[in-house]
């Protein structure tokens, strides 16, 4: 039996960074490891997905989507 020492963590194609603190705010996403735009909304990292052909079941898998300074709920700085 072979064990590996640390745990698989897949590396998500796509990351959305914590809000920016603009007017209005918004958060950049990344795909497979480039900036691709910014996102208001939701949608708007949805829509970035299909753009490069990702299609996404579940918002909440971190195998496909890293949230990073919140999750899909934040939009606003606190």
């Amino acid at each position: 039996m072979t064990e590996i020492a640390s745990p698989h963590m897949a590396t998500p194609r796509i990351i959305v960074l914590g809000v920016q603190p603009t007017t209005p705010p918004f958060r950049i996403v990344e795909i497979d490891g480039e900036v691709v735009g910014e996102a208001r909304a939701v949608t708007d990292v949805l829509e970035a997905a299909a753009a490069f052909g990702i299609t996404v079941h579940d918002l909440d898998d971190p195998d496909v989507v890293r949230w990073v300074g919140g999750d899909k709920f934040t939009w606003t700085r606190h």
